[in-house]
């Protein structure tokens, strides 16, 4: 992540920490009161738009979420889904330690 970045995305978390409305106006203000140099204004418009009447706090909450809740009627196939997905990782896996016999030596050779 650059520099930029980095700014943007700090005094984006500042604005949102104290209620504030983000707008690239705003996060260049902050990025220039933080005598950080060198970010240019594509990145404050950015990340104002990315974040125009979203709530930053519940974005930062909800990282791990996934998203919304599944409807009643969907929920017993997402189960089925998610469980397939596993097995697919679980394959993976086992392919990536057949891999390594095949090779000719183990870890204790």
């Amino acid at each position: 992540m650059s520099t930029a970045e980095l700014a943007t995305s700090y005094a984006a978390l500042i604005l949102a920490d104290d209620g504030v409305d983000i707008t690239a106006d705003k996060l260049q203000t902050l990025i220039g009161a933080a005598k950080v140099e060198g970010v240019e204004p594509i990145w404050t418009s950015l990340f104002a738009k990315a974040l125009e009447g979203k709530d930053v706090k519940d974005l930062l909450l909800n990282v791990g979420s996934g998203g919304g809740a599944a409807p009643a009627a969907g929920g017993a196939a997402a189960a089925g889904g998610e469980a397939a997905a596993e097995e697919k990782v679980e394959e993976k896996e086992e392919e990536k330690e057949e891999s390594d016999d095949d090779m000719g030596f183990g870890l204790f050779d």
